[in-house]
């Protein structure tokens, strides 16, 4: 299996769950690539893509893995018709389609792509993220016709909040 990982605003370094899965899966022989986008504390949309458009020539994924702005950067791949099919779409703590952080106005507002390019789709969301709300996250789901797992009081599903070594995000990446 050939897994990209897709950070959010910040990155995701030790002991974020992100890295954390990362050593998992190459310990199980998987193939990784978790591709530490530039200046994630300042992102820019345009930067962001061409350096996973760049990472598309040279790495065919089978799974795609994101957190948080990591998905935000997914949709827009897949809006411009950019993105690489992938078999596994997973899409953890999404932010809103209409965000108002300052630090990530390149990136927003948008829409959700009519073709999401992948076979299947898991999006993972919290009853309690402050980026996005749960009615937000139910019509997402909805209109992506992806499977939804929610977590209760899992805040944004980050080290912040608990997720550091998440075994089940092993699981539900692998099967």
């Amino acid at each position: 299996m050939r897994t990209l990982i897709l950070h959010g605003w910040g990155g995701s370094d030790a002991p974020h769950w992100q890295s954390y899965l990362a050593c998992k899966l190459a310990q199980d022989y998987g193939t990784v690539s978790f591709v530490p986008l530039k200046d994630k504390d300042m992102p820019k949309k345009d930067i962001w893509m061409k350096q996973i458009e760049d990472e598309f020539l040279r790495f065919k994924a089978d799974v795609v893995v994101c957190h948080s702005l990591g998905n935000t950067l997914w949709f827009h791949l897949c809006l411009e018709k950019k993105a690489q099919r992938v078999k596994k779409l997973i899409l953890v703590a999404p932010p809103s389609l209409t965000c108002k952080v300052s630090e990530l106005k390149s990136f927003f507002p948008l829409k959700l792509p009519y073709d999401i390019y992948a076979d299947e789709v898991v999006l993972i969301t919290s009853t309690n993220d402050i980026y996005l709300t749960q009615s937000e996250a139910d019509k997402m789901a909805k209109s992506l016709g992806a499977k939804h797992i929610v977590l209760k009081d899992a805040g944004h599903i980050n080290t912040d909040s608990g997720y550091g070594q998440w075994r089940e995000i092993v699981d539900i990446v692998k099967n």
